[in-house]
């Protein structure tokens, strides 16, 4: 390691894990989402998706490509527009992000409070939207009267598939989203009138082709803070795919890919699922109605090859009982939690239950951002799984670390902020200022995405990520996170089946934080007979204002709520136990 400059994005150290002949196979792509796509069909005659039971051929998704983009330009939407699209992981949604291309337009995606969907619509400007047609009535009116919309075009949930073959907890779930009075009248436009309108129009289709232009509008989950518009257009989105879609291929049979309860609202979903299975040779199979509650069953019923795990759906798979003892789950051929930090005490819980099932694969944590893209990088490294290592940077980008706030790039093993550049990086916000803030040209001539998420990197350039943002707390230490709920996690306190840690600011020391602890105990135990383990473990500056028992990790927008619990903190500087432990507590009795 003599000869490292001690400078991550001078090094790239991570390189040698890329081996000559897979360098060869990675290039960025120069092309749009559609002619990559062609380049890389199987046939035809191929099934691309599997929507409960019903093949959508190639040949399917080309044709309604073409009669989408036609009808988009005669219901009026030009280069430049804007489409609102609120639909699940149908199988519509494919055809009408490429005729979006087509067109020169960009799709706006968004799966948040009804008020909020509104407003991103009002900003679009746009005169039509598409959205599933258990669309409310009420919901309908909304955006008529509080935006430019003027027409809607309604896709009923089961256009690709018999509601009959819907297995029953998916048809219960389905039938929950319907309201007594769905959207109608004469703004509405079903999904078959609104592609005939196409076959009379004799205009102009296609846009000059701009793989540079935006693409794809979607806003972040708020989990962590204010929801934020992040653009993508095919270049930004293909250079992700092309450095994922040689991983994990098939050998001998063709491979699938699962997507359970994810919405195309949310970048990863568009680029590394859809996109990277599609332009990998994979049976894409799209599973949107199940509730989350019902992962387990869904995963039963496909076994998939690759199935995104999320921490939400892990918990549902080891927690929801039904899996039998005898289950095999060696239909994985790789597991991988992302979304969020995975502290140790999970990956030990979800690395047994893999093993208990025979799935005897490494579990793993990967690592991104919507900013980015979705994931950037790759568990190609003999180190460790566990304490926040999320891989290796995937090939296109550049990962380092620097010191929060600042252009100044810190060595190996140094706690800072975690920043990429690469060219899978957004475009940028809706908001100038925001998109400055977060995209900075360096002195290295790079622009470089500023992430807010603290980590390191080692000599090998593997990347530990810690927590979000920094915490310092009055007294002297930060509060990371991760790196606290891995003491605990280390200590094997006989007890506690999960913990984590939620950090608020400090109302007698304005610019510091402090910590409060919420752990799931093991039946049988309390946080009486916990405490004591618990703070002997941990640091001084790490111990807790409060040791919370909670019944369940509780979940927003597929990620642990701790914004949720850090706002019931500060309401009640006093807390005692506010509505969500109540309700936990409740659910538990």
């Amino acid at each position: 390691m003599s000869n490292l400059t001690g400078k991550p994005s001078v090094d790239r150290p991570w390189l040698k894990y890329y081996p000559e002949q897979l360098r060869q196979m990675i290039k960025e792509p120069k092309c749009t989402v559609l002619e990559y796509l062609k380049s890389y069909c199987p046939g035809e005659d191929v099934a691309a998706i599997d929507f409960y039971g019903k093949e959508v051929l190639w040949k399917t998704v080309f044709d309604q490509t073409e009669k989408v983009a036609r009808s988009l330009r005669a219901m009026g939407f030009k280069e430049g527009d804007q489409i609102p699209v609120f639909l699940l992981s149908v199988p519509e949604f494919i055809p009408i992000l490429l005729a979006a291309e087509k067109i020169g337009a960009s799709l706006i995606c968004r799966d948040n409070t009804i008020q909020e969907n509104v407003e991103a619509v009002a900003k679009s400007g746009a005169k039509a939207m598409i959205a599933h047609d258990y669309l409310s009535q009420q919901e309908l009116e909304k955006y008529l009267s509080e935006t430019d919309v003027e027409k809607v075009i309604l896709v009923k949930a089961c256009t690709s598939c018999d509601f009959e073959d819907l297995p029953d907890y998916v048809q219960k779930s389905l039938k929950e989203r319907y309201s007594s009075e769905s959207a109608h009248g004469s703004a509405v436009i079903s999904w078959e009138d609104f592609l005939m309108m196409g076959d009379s129009y004799t205009g102009i289709v296609e846009a000059p082709v701009d793989i540079h232009r935006p693409l794809f509008r979607a806003y972040t989950s708020g989990s962590t803070g204010p929801s934020k518009q992040v653009t993508h257009s095919a270049h930004t989105m293909l250079s992700v795919v092309a450095q994922m879609n040689f991983y994990a291929g098939g050998d001998g049979f063709r491979p699938n890919l699962l997507i359970t309860s994810l919405p195309p609202c949310l970048v990863a979903v568009v680029v590394s699922m859809y996109l990277m299975a599609l332009s990998s040779n994979k049976l894409l199979i799209l599973a949107p109605f199940c509730r989350v509650e019902d992962v387990d069953l869904e995963m039963m019923r496909t076994r998939p090859t690759f199935w995104p795990i999320i921490p939400i759906f892990m918990e549902t798979v080891m927690r929801n009982g039904r899996i039998p003892d005898d289950y095999d789950m060696s239909h994985l051929q790789a597991a991988g939690v992302g979304s969020e930090s995975y502290n140790n005490t999970q990956m030990k819980n979800a690395q047994e239950f893999l093993r208990a099932h025979n799935c005897n694969i490494r579990l793993t944590t990967g690592y991104g951002s919507s900013e980015a893209g979705s994931n950037v990088s790759m568990p190609m490294t003999p180190h460790p799984m566990g304490y926040g290592n999320v891989g290796v940077p995937t090939y296109f980008n550049t990962i380092s670390i620097f010191e929060p706030g600042t252009q100044n790039e810190l060595t190996y093993n140094v706690l800072g902020e975690v920043c990429i550049s690469g060219p899978g990086l957004m475009l940028g916000y809706d908001n100038p200022e925001a998109t400055a803030k977060t995209l900075q040209v360096h002195e290295d001539g790079m622009t470089w995405l500023h992430t807010g998420d603290i980590g390191f990197m080692n000599e090998d350039g593997v990347l530990y990520v810690q927590t979000r943002g920094t915490a310092p707390r009055y007294g002297g230490g930060d509060l990371a996170t991760l790196p606290m709920e891995n003491v605990i996690a280390d200590a094997e306190i006989e007890g506690i089946d999960d913990e984590f840690f939620v950090v608020v600011p400090d109302s007698t020391h304005p610019g510091y934080y402090v910590p409060y602890l919420y752990i799931v105990p093991k039946e049988g135990y309390t946080v009486a007979d916990l405490e004591d383990e618990i703070r002997e473990c941990l640091e001084a500056y790490m111990q807790p204002v409060e040791i919370i028992e909670i019944a369940a990790r509780p979940f927003f927008h597929f990620k642990t709520n701790r914004i949720g619990l850090a706002r019931e903190l500060l309401q009640d500087r006093n807390f005692k136990f506010g509505s969500i432990i109540k309700a936990n507590r409740e659910a538990r009795a």
